[in-house]
């Protein structure tokens, strides 16, 4: 069996007791307009100078670059995988192999390191999603099938992950040719490496950051005991969380996030905590919670922590979740952005899985990825929910993210969370 059919069939296959919080309804009903609460720079959102100029607002740090040019996981975007091209080598450009190699190592062109081995101490992290390339000269490939492979390897290989670099223009014909003379310079034995660890297939996967749950060592933790003052305050209504939910959200949640993301009929589509937050905490207390607000996140993290030790049970067998969770399952493998990546060619087993993308260490989706989150980013000082990993991922691909409530990233991440049932919520987590 193949890993998509697996993938599929452990999805939509999955049978659990569907759960719903009491109150509420688990059939779905006619859907209202789901009104977006997002902050400003998770709305996704371009503005358009005078000019003309397009400007993406995105967060504090992340390119402000519109990727317009080039489809998203949006149910209305319609475009279509960009066509397969052929290619021929341009017959009046000279390869030049340094030049070559300096296109190689640049990591805001390609990067090709992020994939692929080559000789030299200066590379690194190399990773090795790609088969090491450094002794490809011995192979005595024709440089009209190298040209082709970085113009565009869908030709050769239909289902490779490697970008169309050339279709997507990402480089140029006359840089693709001195790429090709460099690769052609790749001659064996490969070199000797005193460090395991600059090799992708000799590094050592990290062993962890300790105990998540010590709040000496995530903070995280901290942030989620901090947030009981705002369980406890009242809002603009007069009311406060803690008047409905009695005996501490340690009792009162107990069990909640393990039935998340799920299907609110009230709101008639796929829910997170964090999305549920955003309207029902407004509607209750008054208080506006808008997603990947610090409010927000970090009382999620409190009530996540509620459940830590309970299996993930959402509901997988109503009609509403399996249509769900089919759209979701689609759009991990839907490919977009101007590299032409999907999801699954980074986290299953049968494409990037389990091996490093530069120094990161791809995760393997049938493992489960989604009881740790949100998750302490070590690199940034800062938690991450799961959509705000799905819109960091949109910017390396090149396509422009959704807003963090979208309904896509919300059975996306239905789908995604299908592979962690049964297994011990264990939040927040820690992460480089």
């Amino acid at each position: 069996m193949s890993v998509r059919v697996a993938l599929r069939s452990a999805a939509i296959a999955i049978v659990i007791a569907g759960c719903a919080l009491a109150t509420r309804e688990s059939t779905p009903v006619a859907s209202p307009a789901w009104t977006s609460h997002v902050i400003p720079e998770a709305r996704g959102e371009i503005r358009v100078a005078p000019d003309g100029t397009r400007t993406a607002v995105r967060y504090k740090g992340w390119t402000a670059r519109d990727f317009g040019a080039f489809r998203t996981y949006a149910y209305d975007d319609a475009r279509p995988e960009p066509p397969v091209q052929k290619a021929t080598m341009p017959a009046n450009v000279v390869g030049d192999p340094k030049a070559g190699r300096a296109l190689f190592l640049n990591r805001q062109k390609g990067p090709c390191t992020g994939c692929h081995l080559v000789p030299g101490a200066d590379v690194w992290p190399a990773g090795g999603v790609g088969p090491d390339l450094s002794t490809l000269g011995d192979r005595k490939l024709p440089d009209s099938y190298l040209y082709q492979q970085l113009w565009d390897p869908r030709v050769i290989f239909p289902a490779t992950v490697m970008p169309p670099w050339g279709a997507q223009r990402i480089f140029t014909p006359e840089e693709i040719v001195h790429l090709v003379a460099y690769l052609q310079t790749l001659h064996g034995p490969p070199p000797t490496d005193s460090d395991p660890d600059h090799n992708p297939f000799t590094r050592r996967r990290s062993t962890g950051f300790g105990d998540n749950l010590d709040p000496t060592n995530n903070p995280a933790v901290i942030r989620a005991e901090e947030a009981r003052a705002l369980w406890s305050a009242r809002g603009p209504k007069g009311k406060a969380c803690a008047d409905c939910h009695a005996n501490g959200p340690e009792r009162a949640m107990r069990g909640v996030a393990a039935r998340y993301p799920r299907v609110v009929a009230e709101y008639g589509r796929v829910t997170s905590l964090e999305d549920f937050l955003t309207v029902h905490a407004e509607a209750t207390t008054g208080r506006a919670l808008p997603s990947e607000s610090d409010e927000n996140v970090d009382l999620t993290v409190m009530i996540k922590m509620a459940s830590n030790g309970l299996p993930v049970a959402i509901d997988t067998t109503s009609p509403a979740a399996r249509a769900a969770i089919e759209r979701g399952r689609a759009t991990f493998f839907r490919r977009v952005g101007e590299r032409n990546h999907a999801c699954a060619d980074c986290h299953t087993p049968d494409r990037g899985a389990n091996k490093f993308l530069g120094g990161r260490f791809l995760g393997d989706v049938t493992a489960g990825l989604t009881r740790h989150l949100p998750t302490w980013r070590t690199d940034r000082n800062e938690i991450w929910d799961m959509r705000k990993r799905f819109q960091w991922c949109m910017t390396p691909l090149g396509a422009n993210m959704l807003a963090a409530d979208a309904v896509e990233y919300a059975e996306l991440e239905l789908f995604l969370t299908t592979f962690d049932v049964g297994k011990p919520i264990n939040a927040p987590g820690i992460r480089h």
